[in-house]
């Protein structure tokens, strides 16, 4: 007998029972619970209004179906057969949450101790069945309610259409699982399909509700934790726009030309009018729209604006028709499907006509049904959308309860006691980890949120010269973008993906410069001068041996050069060495194959000697200083540097010394000074040069030589030009000590010269010292303002090294031309005057020379026996 509790809240009431059955019951081993939308949201307090033919009876017609081939199939729960108890939510979520007690009545402890039969005896009460899990609901909001619900009781839900992304909240919602994809997977899969085309800087459009916004919202909210991603702007559609609207927001979109990338979250009415305004703008080509599942591959928001439309990329969840239960559905009648309580309702809508029943009259304006009528052959039908997503929810429940199974009753015949009754917790595990392959052969699995993999299909309008235009496929999103680039086309059918970036990257050599507060946005700044780049947004300088590579990436040696000797900075120096060494060598050669003809022995054979390899080596000092550097060329170049000028200058200092000492001492006496002889003034010569030789060594000793490479030298702006210059390791001012004590003896012996510029001009070799140490004076105040005036210079090496080694050259030669070559020229062209005259004493030789002094001989008077004389003695 049936017990009324009065204790539980009635579901429905008598007379809604009647007129709307409110479930389904299939009997079975285990039970599941089933939420569609069988009616739509009923008017004017009624919970439930007309029937929902495909969202409601085609999708609760796919579960039974799923239980079918569940339960026909020998290796999916084998001896055990699933039941279900189907419900209607009527598309309202209070209502759904009313319906769905009826799941959890089973765990509901009730007391029915007082209650008893009117013979006193204890009432058998029928216990309800268990739903161990749940398939559904549609809606989000109902989905939502209901797993408020379900949650307390631990039975797992798994919907099939709900795809609000606040149910992926493992926290809230942690028994709620769904097969289709969230719309956050949406907007990630755009978000994706973005970066693939190389864009970092786009504007975002959406319509205003609930769809467009939080479509918007999700992709943004993922590009910015995806980083590399920047929205020029985001503008919303009114719901009610005003005219010129859309040319407003056209405009506005045109305030960032390089955001050429637009993303839209539209309905249908509002993609059309962007669509509009952009060509009314004659903006055909500018925009490149990426549009959400909303647009799809609808042909209605494009008609008669393909050409703005083309290269648009749409996304659209991926769905399958599944062929068995077109089949299975097409023969559903009403003698064979009586397990449907609202199938006879879906009868007379589909076919618009009437069933008889008793006390109810039949509408004369509606034909009578006949129950002949078939599916599809006498209506119009297409499956439904959700009908693979049913199926595969209803499979992957078989499939968690199947591997429960195996693991809790091993080789047990249908449910065994550990399985009943079915712990929620446990069976949630188990759905979590299912993996197989659903009914449009897709891998059905759930991540740690219970949301299925997000799979869609990637559209792009084409239109082409050669194929009609329209969407063709270029990829597919399942938690990862495949896109076929290659397939893609854009305005005129170019090939080349269109930019929409902030700023164009730096080229090799440029750092970025970030604009504040625009990650995506930067200005190039060239690394110049010696820097290069070291990362994405830094310059370095290169170390001080090293130059930047032509592209300023890295860091290259610098090129290692010395002076070579066909270079023109060495050719002219070269050439008036050698010049003066075969001059040199000749005057030596000359004077000692004439050694004692009269001429060589006045002009003091033992000095000139010595002078002549002075001489000698400061033309020979060109050669070490062009030839390569070295450790030993380094060390010749020291000693040798100043050594020549030395030898020269201290034997000069010491004929014109010894000349004015001379006659100055035959102006108070007639006795001849002392250390005159040959002898003496070798000693004093060699005196002189040794101070120069031990201040050589004292040098040597205090810094060895060596090379050094000098970088700063050819150091120009252009690195390109820069040069390490391989040389001694001889500072300037190391250079003008090292040539000070000769200057010195230059100097000293130019006094002497100008002191002794009353001899008369035959009169020995005083005047020719003279003019020979005049000239060398200017020849050197000449070098020192272009040696020092070029210490700026990049090639300050070659131009001083000229510099020396020309003025070394010039001096050297003035002083063999004045002294010598005269001589030279008179032993060789007129041997007839290289005779020797009568002597006379040294008293004579000063008193000839006092007067002639005093103009009171003639200088002619002053023959070349004087001279003789006076050089002898």
């Amino acid at each position: 007998f049936q017990v009324i509790m009065t204790s539980h809240p009635p579901l429905l009431s008598l007379d809604h029972q009647h007129s709307h059955p409110h479930s389904i019951k299939i009997p079975g081993d285990i039970t599941l619970g089933g939420l569609f939308p069988v009616h739509a949201r009923g008017h004017a307090g009624v919970p439930c209004g007309e029937i929902k033919k495909e969202k409601g009876i085609h999708r609760l017609e796919a579960m039974m179906y799923a239980l079918d081939q569940i339960n026909s199939d020998p290796e999916l729960l084998p001896n055990i057969t699933l039941g279900a108890r189907i419900l209607d939510t009527c598309s309202r979520d209070t209502y759904a949450l009313e319906q769905s007690l009826t799941f959890v009545q089973a765990l509901i402890q009730k007391d029915t101790s007082d209650i008893r039969c009117s013979n006193g005896e204890q009432p058998i009460i029928r216990k309800p069945e268990r739903v161990v899990g749940v398939i559904g609901a549609s809606g989000s909001s109902v989905s939502i309610m209901v797993a408020n619900v379900l949650r307390l009781f631990e039975i797992p839900q798994i919907s099939y259409a709900s795809t609000a992304p606040e149910l992926s909240d493992n926290n809230r919602y942690d028994f709620f699982s769904r097969v289709v994809p969230p719309d956050s997977y949406q907007a990630q899969a755009m978000v994706d399909i973005v970066k693939a085309l190389g864009w970092n800087y786009v504007s975002t459009l959406a319509s205003e509700g609930n769809y467009g916004e939080s479509g918007v919202d999700a992709f943004v909210q993922i590009s910015r934790e995806a980083g590399g991603l920047c929205i020029a702007q985001s503008l919303k559609i009114p719901r009610e726009p005003k005219p010129g609207e859309f040319d407003k927001i056209i405009k506005r979109l045109m305030e960032t030309p390089n955001a050429r990338g637009v993303i839209i979250f539209a309905h249908e009415d509002d993609i059309k009018q962007v669509l509009e305004a952009a060509k009314k703008s004659n903006l055909t080509g500018q925009f490149k729209f990426v549009g959400s599942d909303s647009w799809g591959a609808k042909s209605s928001p494009i008609l008669d604006q393909e050409e703005v439309a083309e290269g648009a990329v749409t996304i659209l969840p991926k769905r399958a028709s599944i062929d068995g239960f077109d089949q299975y559905f097409t023969t559903r009648s009403l003698e064979n499907n009586r397990r449907n309580i609202w199938f006879a309702e879906f009868w007379e809508d589909d076919f618009r006509c009437k069933l008889t029943r008793p006390g109810i009259k039949i509408d004369p304006e509606k034909k009578k049904c006949t129950g002949e009528e078939r599916i599809s052959r006498d209506s119009h039908y297409e499956q439904e959308g959700k009908v693979q997503f049913v199926i595969d929810a209803v499979y992957a429940m078989a499939h968690a309860l199947h591997n429960m199974h195996q693991d809790l009753c091993p080789g047990a015949m249908g449910v065994c006691d550990k399985m009943d009754p079915v712990e929620g917790r446990l069976l949630l595990s188990y759905i979590h980890s299912v993996n197989f392959n659903g009914s449009a052969g897709t891998a059905v699995l759930f991540n740690e949120n219970g949301d299925a993999p997000g799979r869609y299909d990637i559209f792009q309008y084409q239109m082409t010269n050669t194929t009609n235009p329209g969407y063709r496929v270029i990829g597919q999103w399942t938690n990862n973008l495949r896109l076929n680039v290659e397939e893609m086309q854009w305005t005129g059918g170019s090939r080349q993906i269109p930019d929409s970036v902030c700023s164009f990257p730096c080229r090799s050599g440029e750092r970025k410069k970030m604009v504040k507060g625009v990650p995506c946005c930067w200005h190039c700044e060239l690394c110049d001068g010696y820097q290069f780049q070291a990362d994405e947004f830094n310059c370095e300088m290169c170390p001080f041996d090293m130059r930047p590579t032509l592209n300023r990436t890295a860091c290259r040696p610098t090129p290692i050069i010395k002076l070579e000797w066909h270079s023109p900075w060495a050719v002219i120096p070269l050439f008036l060495a050698i010049l003066g060494i075969l001059a040199t060598l000749s005057v030596i050669i000359t004077f000692i194959r004439f050694n004692d003809t009269p001429i060589v022995r006045a002009a003091g054979r033992e000095l000139s000697y010595v002078l002549l390899t002075g001489i000698f080596l400061i033309y020979f000092i060109t050669f070490l200083m062009i030839a390569e550097p070295g450790t030993v060329v380094c060390a010749f170049r020291r000693l040798l540097l100043g050594l020549g000028m030395c030898i020269t200058y201290s034997a000069m200092l010491t004929k014109t010394n010894r000349i004015y000492r001379i006659f100055e001492q035959g102006k108070k006496s007639v006795t001849p000074p002392k250390f005159i002889s040959p002898t003496s003034q070798l000693m004093i010569t060699f005196i002189l040069i040794s101070v120069q030789v031990v201040g050589v060594f004292i040098w040597f000793g205090v810094m060895p030589p060596h090379t050094i490479v000098d970088y700063d030298e050819q150091r120009p702006p252009n690195p390109e030009l820069a040069r390490g210059i391989l040389k001694c390791d001889i500072a300037d001012l190391s250079l003008i000590c090292c040539l000070s004590y000769s200057i010195l003896l230059m100097v000293t012996c130019t006094v002497y010269a100008v002191k002794s510029r009353g001899v008369p001009e035959t009169f020995n070799e005083a005047k020719p010292i003279g003019f020979t140490m005049y000239t060398t004076c200017i020849v050197w105040l000449a070098f020192v303002p272009i040696f020092f005036g070029t210490a700026q210079s990049t090639e300050k090496m070659f131009i001083q090294t000229t510099t020396l080694t020309v003025s070394m050259s010039l001096s050297a030669s003035v002083s063999l031309g004045m002294l010598y070559i005269p001589k030279v020229y008179v032993i060789i062209f007129h041997p007839e005057q290289n005779v020797q005259k009568r002597k006379r004493s040294f008293k004579a030789v000063v008193q000839a020379a006092t007067m002639s002094s005093h103009d009171k001989i003639p200088k002619k008077e002053f023959s070349q026996g004087t001279m003789l004389n006076v050089d002898r003695n």
